[in-house]
């Protein structure tokens, strides 16, 4: 199994418009991958300008189809020119799972 954590932060302002395109994001996976096991995606509780996506893959092939579709192109030609800083993405083989 292959997870994906990613953390964006946006400029303030941009928070809705980002909240937004994640959820478009996760209607696609939950519609067109069934290689996507899990996406989880979420806003910081404390800093609203924080989003964060937790996802697993059956395979590398997987994640590679989910960051070549369409939704992902659409979600970064919204969330680039809004991001604060580089997003920090961590991709993990599994080793342990409850």
């Amino acid at each position: 199994m292959i997870s994906l954590t990613a953390v964006l932060r946006v400029k303030k302002g941009h928070e809705a418009e980002v909240k937004a395109a994640l959820i478009r994001v996760v209607d696609h996976v939950r519609a067109n991958e069934p290689g996507t096991i899990a996406y989880y995606a979420g806003q910081d509780a404390k800093d609203p300008q924080v989003f964060n996506t937790y996802e697993r893959y059956a395979d590398m092939a997987a994640l590679e189809a989910h960051n070549n579709s369409a939704a992902v192109a659409e979600f970064f030609s919204i969330a680039q020119p809004v991001l604060d800083g580089d997003p920090v993405v961590v991709i993990s083989e599994e080793i342990a799972e409850k």
